[in-house]
Order: C-alpha cells, then structure tokens, then sequence
C-alpha cells in the first residue's frame, strides 16, 4: 500500500480511533500528525491505512458537533460574563454613560501550521485580537524573547505536537517526551520578560505534554495532568476566558478548563487573575470637522 505526504490515515494497531495527516515519510515508517489532536507519532507503514471518503466525512461531522458545542458553551458564559460588567459598569444601570473596555492581546505561537490556521479562525470568530505565529518546537525557546519584545502580549499560548514514549523512560522522566523540554524552555524564557503570573499569562503544552515541569517553568495552564491527547482549539478557549474575565477577578481552574473539549484530564494549572480593563466615558471618533 502506497501512502503521499498530507494524506489522511488511521492506525489499525490502535483500532482506527484518531484521524492522522502525514507529515513525512521514509521507507518503512512515516511521522504522523493527528488532525484534531495535538499529538505526534511514528507508525509502520504496515500500521497505516487509507481513510475512505465516507468515513471521513462521518468524523468531520462529529468533530465539528463537538465543537460546536464546546463554542455555544463558551457564548453563554460570554454573555453572563458582559451582563455583569454591563450591570457593574453602570453602577446597577444607573449611569448611562457609555463606557469602554481595553481588550487583552495574545500571542498564540503554534508547531502546526494547520493548527494555527483554525486557532486563529476561532479567536476571531471570538473577537480577540491574536499575532498567530508559526515556529518549531526545537526553535521556541530562541524565538520568544523577540517576540514577546515586539508584539507586547497579556496571554500567549505555547503549543503544537507532542507525545510521550514509555520506551524512552517513565512518566517524570521529561526526556521521555518529544517536545515537553522545549516547550518548558519557552516558558521560562518568556517569564525572564514578564515574572510575575498575573501580568502576562501563559498557556503551554500539547497532548500528553509532561504538566508538571511547565507549571513548574512558570505556565498559568498546561497539558497534560493525566498524560492524554488535547484537542487544537483547547487553548484558545482557556485564552478566550483570562482575556474576558475582569482583572478584578480571578479566575478558578475549574472555570477555565469547563468550555474546553479536553476537561482536567487534559489541562490543568492555577487560580489566575482575569484581563479584561473597562473605562469611561466612551468617545467616539468623530472625523468631521465644526
């Protein structure tokens, strides 16, 4: 059975159970990205086979009801969210001025550019203002000064693929994982820029990411407490929540992680402070001239 790059397979060993895309291939074996999960593998060629167009459609389907979901959660605790800074901002609805709401940047850095792609798709379908940017996992730790120099972000969000191998050492063992190391060193680069947990917050991680060593790096939230796979748009919803969460309030872990595909098996982290600055009066730009 021949296979191409970019083509969509599955793994008989594991029961067909995750949707993969071929990332590149040598003779017998082939490095293999799944295409709703944050993981990386290598498979046998033998392991592969070919998805057939209505089975592929059947997952699409169910993927995108999932999500679907996880986003009408999300709208709902959105809209309490504005209701009670309505209602705050207004003094209980009795000051009519109109007011305004400075909102958080992030800066979402990804080791999967068709990841990033939907990441940044679903922040703007969320109203966030996102610098998505596309780097190696190797290569993050040398590229988040500069960036974080530049962009200036509140939240950035360190992901992209990874795995965890029992061949290569026990689960404490960050050498037993194939991008944890480099993710861990991304965050303690970014927290020589910005210390402090509540000024800058910072998601990291992927699936079966080694959660400890990145809390330990600095990291408000990471994957993956119990070593499982995380969905790609996990991230952005625990962003979505920091960003609109008043900075007046905190915001529990529980909170974050509900409207998320993946729940506390998947991410976990600490009570950190919301983003989210109101002001008033509102002035609108007004280019005409008296």
């Amino acid at each position: 059975m021949s296979f191409s790059i970019g083509e969509l397979v599955t793994r008989i060993s594991h029961k067909h159970d995750l949707l993969f895309r071929i990332a590149s291939l040598s003779e017998d074996t082939a490095v293999v990205h799944g295409e709703d999960i944050r993981l990386i593998a290598d498979a046998s060629l033998d392991d592969l086979t070919h998805v057939q167009e209505r089975d592929l459609q059947k997952r699409k389907q169910k993927e995108k009801e999932q999500e679907e979901f996880s986003y009408r959660l999300f709208r709902q605790d959105y809209q309490l969210m504005k209701e009670k800074r309505d209602y705050q901002s207004s003094d209980g609805y009795q000051n009519t001025s109109s007011f305004f709401q400075l909102p958080a940047k992030v800066l979402h850095i990804d080791g999967d550019r068709t990841y990033l792609r939907k990441c940044i798709d679903l922040y703007n379908r969320m109203g966030l203002q996102v610098h998505g940017v596309y780097v190696n996992e190797k290569e993050m730790p040398f590229e988040i000064g500069g960036l974080v120099e530049k962009i200036q972000p509140n939240i950035i969000v360190i992901t992209g693929h990874d795995a965890f191998s029992k061949n290569k050492g026990l689960k404490n063992d960050l050498r037993a994982y194939r991008h944890s190391k480099y993710f861990a060193e991304t965050v303690r680069a970014a927290r020589q820029k910005t210390p402090h947990l509540d000024q800058l917050v910072i998601f990291a991680g992927a699936c079966q990411s080694h959660f400890e060593s990145l809390i330990r790096a600095g990291a408000n939230f990471a994957s993956s407490p119990s070593r499982i796979n995380i969905h790609a748009l996990d991230p952005v919803y625990i962003a979505a929540k920091i960003a609109y969460t008043p900075f007046m309030e905190k915001v529990s872990v529980w909170d974050a992680l509900r409207n998320t595909l993946t729940g506390e098996k998947g991410m976990g982290g600490v009570e950190t402070r919301g983003l989210l600055r109101t002001g008033m009066p509102y002035i609108a730009n007004d280019e005409s001239e008296e």
